[in-house]
């Protein structure tokens, strides 16, 4: 990343700013909301056989909307079991957010919450040194690869925690989405080196086959409106195209040739169709289902 720009993850009022507008402008949660109703159900029934308590873990879980639509399908599968849940954010205005949400939410009484304001590579850390042995049923891992050094790592660690029957659920943004082409085009003067940042499940697929580790994928078509991207100075834009390159004020402090590059990429065919004179970005997720080590 040039020296002039920096990370949006830098600045967490833009960075949630711009996280809020690619929702709204996204239909990420309905394709999540699809998989969760649909699929999602059949994989919860096949965890914690006979047990009477489950443990579960959302690894960066925002403000937990999502946790609380799977807890949903987790309870219509396991109406008796209790459930011990472990959450890892590490941002206080979105777990502060996830727990106002849980004391507006009716009948959570079978859950026990415990909040860790922790990154996944600081959770892992207070976990071995610890010397915690308890074994996961259920551990997900929505959207947030990106922000981690080793994303290989990091899934092999969460994996670890697995019980017998234990499932790891991962989604991320797919291989042949508008971002993957994004990425393997931009990846040097883009991304993060930090944080794996440029991370698509074709990278995960490709560890966890390295590893000989069994997996089921889904994928989940999504499409995001970045019309006002291509608008000189509307603020709408300047925001969706700082989420989509994670780049602090990408319109006024990236080099005018990877500024021009970065939208006339983003305006192909490769990451976007036109739709009635908008521009739909292509925001394909895929679900990558992880069995535990054997």
């Amino acid at each position: 990343m040039s020296c002039a720009m920096k990370s949006l993850v830098e600045d967490n009022d833009r960075y949630l700013k711009s996280f809020q507008l690619f929702l709204e402008r996204s239909s990420e949660h309905k394709c999540m909301q699809d998989f969760i109703c649909g699929i999602l159900p059949d994989i919860l029934a096949s965890i914690g056989e006979g047990k009477a308590n489950l443990n579960v873990m959302g690894v960066g879980s925002g403000a937990g909307e999502i946790d609380l639509e799977m807890f949903s399908q987790l309870h219509l599968k396991h109406p008796s079991v209790t459930v011990d849940n472990q959450v890892v954010e590490p941002s206080a205005q979105q777990l502060h957010l996830y727990k106002v949400l849980v004391s507006q939410k009716p009948n959570l009484d079978y859950i026990k919450f415990t909040w860790n304001k922790m990154t996944a590579t600081e959770f892992e850390k207070h976990w071995r040194e610890n010397h915690l042995t308890k074994k996961m049923d259920f551990i997900h891992m929505i959207q947030m690869l990106y922000y981690v050094k080793d994303p290989g790592a990091t899934v092999t660690f969460y994996q670890s925690l697995l019980d017998r029957n234990g499932k790891l659920l991962v989604i991320l943004v797919s291989d042949d989405s508008g971002w993957g082409k994004l990425w393997r085009t931009f990846r040097t003067q883009l991304c993060n080196t930090e944080i794996s940042q440029c991370v698509t499940t074709g990278d995960i697929k490709a560890y966890l086959d390295s590893k000989t580790v069994s997996y089921q994928n889904y994928k989940l078509p999504s499409q995001m409106d970045i019309t006002e991207c291509f608008t000189e100075g509307d603020q709408r834009g300047e925001l969706l195209l700082d989420f989509l390159t994670e780049v602090l004020d990408f319109s006024s402090t990236a080099p005018p040739e990877l500024k021009r590059g970065v939208l006339d990429l983003l305006k192909t065919p490769d990451c976007s169709k036109e739709v009635d004179g908008r521009v739909i970005f292509n925001n394909t997720l895929e679900v990558l289902v992880v069995d535990p080590l054997q």
